[in-house]
Formats: structure tokens, sequence, C-alpha cells
């Protein structure tokens, strides 16, 4: 006996279908606009993330060397 008929003897709904989802399209041309416009009104935006980049990475050599206590402060 199949599922459908024992589901209709046992009074329950048929089985809901399940549905595939599917991932997004990243559209690469369209983003690359879109960054493109940004970094075009904002020129300064690179320099602050790459000064906070090496900012960031002087602190953690600085808090690493001074962990090791290499220097006396």
């Amino acid at each position: 006996m199949g599922e459908a008929k024992r589901r209709k003897e046992l009074g329950l709904p048929p089985r809901e279908k399940q549905v595939e989802l599917k991932l997004p399209v990243l559209d690469k041309q369209n983003i690359q606009k879109k960054v493109r416009s940004f970094l075009y009104k904002n020129p300064i935006v690179p320099f602050i993330f790459y000064g906070l980049v090496l900012g960031t990475l002087g602190w953690g050599i600085y808090n690493l060397v001074k962990g090791y206590q290499l220097i006396n402060p």
C-alpha cells in the first residue's frame, strides 16, 4: 500500500511538496559598479581602511612584544 492511500485512510491531508531553495545568483558586474561608485564618491575610505589595518597590526605586535616583556615600559 502506498503512502498516499495510507494517509487517506488515516484521514491525514496529502503530504506537502518540498520546495527546492535556490541560492541567489550574484551579479559581479553590478556589485563592481556599486563598489566603484561608492569609492569614487568617498575617496578617503581606502586610506581609512588601510590606516586601521596598519594600526591594528602595530597594536597587536606591540602587545605581543609587551606580553613577552621584550621591551621595558
